[in-house]
């Protein structure tokens, strides 16, 4: 009975695995050519107001080309506004923007200080009782957007239950190094799995370096929570759309050093334990459709990598000595992981470990999210990586 169980613990572990890295990614590649003629179509002439938001946490270095970048975009000057949301900024963010609003008085550029730090997802929340426009569209102090990002965002709204737009995030530094180049390729592939997503019905996530809704459809999240997974989950389970426009592009640095990068997903990770399953209703496949089928592929199996190589690994030492096969699987996963501590200690760059690193570094930020979240130590605030400035 108890080979029985640890059998059963090792084909789930082992089945979360593979779903998550190969056999959903295969799968939506099958769904795509099954829906290869659907489209989400564009309407140019669509051009509402719209309030671009960007949340600043001390970014001295980089909020004057942002705000530069904003005002250069190609959309017509009388349906956009910039507010800029200090979340009690330190440094010389603040002054930055007030002279920017100086020297550009035609521009209709706000500031909007944030008197209590309480993270991102707050200062949004603050901000937004700010605006009037028709929509909302929301953007990194890094991120640096093509000027015809807004009208590809605006021209996506084509029916009233397409609630959320998200555009496209291109790694600007996936050469400048292994943990950028990890990085981008990690997320090219993602963001393949996104379009094909959008193409069927909804997306599962967004990204923050720019994305838009409604403002009339904006919600208060809890400061806790981020906008890049809970958006679009709420208005899925509203049975509202989150698409993706990947002709709608945004530029960011990726982490070039891997301190930058653990960091960065240990604060994603902030909400791991609540995002495996955070609704009942997403099990409902009549209801959702596919959605159900997306959110345990894409999120909840990634969510749980964790614990599921954990308990692979501790089953496959128990049942061992039972048949060849699990030699085998034992020696392939103390293989995997040797490969990572080689790169750990030596330093070496190669392509292939490089990879298996990066994905241990992301278990191991996964870890230690699930610390914090019982420790009581995850908190909603962000500390900027400076190798993404």
């Amino acid at each position: 009975m108890v080979n029985i169980f640890f059998i059963v613990v090792f084909n789930i572990s082992l089945f979360i695995i593979f779903w998550a890295m190969v056999g959903y990614p295969l799968s939506m590649k099958l769904l795509n050519r099954v829906y290869i003629s659907r489209y989400t179509p564009k309407d140019y002439k669509h051009d509402p107001t719209v309030t671009i938001m960007v949340v600043a946490h001390n970014e001295e270095d980089v909020i004057k080309d942002k705000l530069q970048n904003i005002i250069n975009l190609d959309y017509p000057k009388h349906k956009i506004k910039y507010l800029i949301s200090s979340d009690n900024s330190t440094d010389k963010t603040n002054e930055i923007v007030e002279e920017f609003i100086k020297q550009h008085p035609n521009e209709n550029v706000y500031l909007h200080k944030v008197k209590n730090r309480l993270g991102k997802t707050n200062a949004q929340n603050e901000a937004q009782k700010l605006v009037n426009t028709e929509f909302l569209v929301m953007t990194d102090a890094n991120s640096i957007l093509e000027k015809n990002a807004i009208r590809e965002l605006m021209a996506s709204f084509t029916s009233d239950d397409i609630s959320y737009v998200t555009g496209k995030l291109i790694i600007s530094n996936e050469k400048s190094g292994s943990v950028s180049n990890s990085e981008a390729g990690y997320w090219n592939k993602d963001l393949e799995i996104r379009e094909i997503e959008s193409k069927i019905q909804t997306i599962t996530a967004g990204n923050g370096a720019l994305y838009a809704c409604r403002n009339s459809e904006y919600v208060d999240f809890e400061p806790i929570k981020s906008h890049d997974s809970n958006m679009p989950r709420y208005y899925a389970l509203k049975r509202k759309r989150a698409i993706s426009n990947h002709e709608a592009i945004a530029y960011e640095k990726a982490g070039e050093k891997i301190e930058d990068e653990f960091k960065r997903k240990v604060r994603m990770n902030r909400r791991i334990l609540q995002n495996i399953l955070p609704d009942i209703r997403i099990l409902n496949v009549f209801k959702y459709k596919w959605y159900s089928y997306f959110y345990f592929g894409h999120r909840t199996c990634r969510y749980l990598l964790w614990i599921a190589h954990l308990l692979l690994f501790i089953s496959n030492v128990i049942l061992i000595s039972e048949q060849w096969i699990y030699l085998v699987t034992f020696v392939g996963q103390g293989a995997f992981y040797f490969l990572a501590l080689i790169k750990l200690i030596l330093k070496c760059n190669n392509k292939y470990i490089n990879l298996i690193y990066y994905y241990c570094v992301t278990l191991s930020a996964q870890w230690v999210g699930v610390y914090n979240i019982l420790t009581g130590k995850a908190k909603p605030f962000w500390e900027k990586a400076e190798s993404t400035r």
